[in-house]
């Protein structure tokens, strides 16, 4: 999805696509990172604060607890959250009945040029969380979340039947790379390693930044690489989109299916929890 300066605008796209995707017979349906506007974190600018709104009052949130029920579909919706006096990047589960399950703030907050996430959003304070929801259990992480095995595999552990990775990813202003293919493989490897489908939805579009007073007179741009898909439980993909063109994909899974074979395989048998000390620094 490409997305513009008007907040409703992209609401109204974002519930074309989901509907779209809900004909094609998607029960879950996944948006991209921050998709109400354009990247905003490419610039560091304290009026943009204002954009958080709570998970009660943001309005996408709200949309699309009435499309959810409407189409009887679960929709993560990712969302600039205010709690307080705190501001995270968050995600609002919201099951086939419309009903809000709750909310997950991402964990891992990059601070890279012009992906100047620390500026706005505070470290997650809910842990990974897993929603049980109509059409099967299902976890989500944030864009750089995607990164951290970590991330997925406790997912997994707390039961996760399908992983989901809203994103907002492109061109490496510095780096002169193309982090696509690493991005996706990543991915993969969380799917293959946990033996659960996975899917991830990123943004499509150059967003330019123009040079004000507010900003210090940044000059900067982002082209972001779409690249969605969604792979199965080997971390095979299944589904792929392009680069640049708005598209919606869908493929179907037999969870109970591969439940027996994330059982049979001995990944979660075999793990050895006490040999793992050094990730929480114990030793």
């Amino acid at each position: 999805m490409q997305m513009t300066d008007d907040v409703n605008e992209n609401i109204c796209k974002a519930d074309k696509l989901v509907r779209e995707a809900a004909e094609k017979g998607a029960n879950v349906i996944l948006l991209p990172e921050l998709f109400e506007r354009p990247y905003f974190c490419q610039e560091r600018r304290y009026d943009f604060y204002e954009y958080a709104k709570t998970v009660d009052e943001d309005p996408a949130v709200i949309h699309f607890c009435k499309t959810a029920k409407e189409l009887h579909a679960v929709i993560p919706v990712s969302f600039y959250e205010k709690a307080g006096t705190v501001l995270y990047n968050s995600i609002a589960m919201i099951n086939a009945d419309g009903s809000l399950m709750g909310v997950y703030r991402k964990t891992h907050i990059p601070d890279d040029h012009f992906y100047q996430e620390k500026f706005y959003f505070t470290p997650g304070d809910t842990g990974f969380k897993v929603w049980d929801t109509e059409f099967g259990k299902i976890g989500t992480g944030i864009c750089w979340d995607q990164w951290f095995p970590e991330a997925a595999r406790c997912m997994a552990l707390k039961g996760a039947e399908v992983l989901l990775y809203p994103t907002a990813i492109g061109s490496e202003p510095v780096l002169e790379t193309d982090s696509m293919p690493h991005w996706r493989r990543c991915m993969q490897g969380h799917a293959g390693c946990n033996l659960m489908p996975l899917a991830a939805a990123n943004r499509i579009g150059k967003e330019a930044v123009k040079p004000c007073p507010e900003n210090n007179e940044q000059s900067s741009e982002l082209i972001f690489y779409g690249s969605s898909f969604i792979c199965d439980e080997t971390g095979d993909i299944k589904e792929s989109a392009g680069r640049d063109k708005e598209e919606v994909l869908v493929h179907s899974f037999d969870l109970d299916e591969i439940s027996e074979l994330r059982m049979s395989w001995g990944v979660f048998r075999d793990r050895r929890p006490g040999m793992y000390k050094t990730l929480s620094g114990q030793e």
